[in-house]
């Protein structure tokens, strides 16, 4: 009887004698790619790769199979993995791999939380500025795996969350010091995006404004801002949001 393979992986397979780019994306929804095409995978199989990929080394099997099947017995928990596992193989899909007694994502999957978790880094701690592919990477962020409510993801959502803000809004700073305008305002315009409430993100938004000569779309942002903190929270900006273009009129 031939085996089942899912489309998506018969065509990764063909092209397995050469180098693929393999892409797991959590941010705005689970996605997964090969050399820029999408490969469908079942719930569960998402549901493993996804768990995986939050972890940045490998994950025992037993906690692995505790998290995922919470539902089910104890003395089932293995039986339940061992099956998750042979179907994904049977699948075709190989980004699972077993490394002793626990399991991860392969090194060959390029993982969206893992390059912004390298990415502030590189910002946060050592001073660095962005590069084009990172203000782009930044950008096209968002909620993690959003409409998945499992404890797991919930627990690891709001921490990702404040991260991609910040990080976003650090890069949209060191850019516009260093004149690159047009990218800061990307940066800094998704943080305004995602979280309209958060003066820290405007801010980023005006600097970038000002340091490119452009004071009526400064003074336009700071008015977006105050609307917006009157409209939802009853308040007025801060005197650091202020200052910014008080002396503007």
């Amino acid at each position: 009887m031939a085996e089942h393979v899912e489309p998506g992986w018969e065509t990764a397979r063909r092209a397995s004698s050469r180098v693929q780019t393999v892409r797991v994306t959590l941010m705005r929804g689970f996605d997964l790619t090969v050399d820029g095409g999408h490969v469908p995978l079942p719930p569960r199989a998402q549901r493993m790769i996804a768990f995986l990929a939050l972890h940045d080394r490998p994950v025992p099997r037993g906690f692995v199979g505790q998290t995922l099947y919470t539902n089910s017995p104890e003395a089932r928990l293995s039986g339940n993995l061992r099956t998750a596992l042979w179907r994904m193989r049977r699948s075709g899909c190989d980004l699972v791999e077993a490394r002793g007694e626990c399991l991860a994502v392969s090194d060959r999957a390029s993982v969206d939380v893992r390059r912004l978790a390298c990415t502030a880094h590189r910002l946060l701690r050592d001073g660095a500025q962005p590069d084009a592919s990172e203000v782009d990477d930044l950008a096209a962020g968002g909620e993690l795996l959003p409409g998945w409510y499992e404890d797991w993801v919930v627990m690891e959502r709001e921490r990702t969350r404040q991260l991609w803000l910040r990080t976003l809004e650090v890069a949209s700073e060191r850019l516009t010091g260093a004149g690159r305008h047009e990218d800061a305002l990307v940066a800094g315009l998704a943080a305004v995006e995602s979280e309209p409430l958060r003066e820290s993100a405007h801010r980023a938004v005006i600097l970038a404004h000002l340091a490119a000569g452009n004071r009526g779309e400064a003074i336009r942002q700071y008015r977006r801002c105050a609307t917006i903190l009157a409209r939802e929270l009853g308040l007025t900006p801060s005197p650091e949001t202020r200052a910014l273009t008080g002396a503007l009129g």
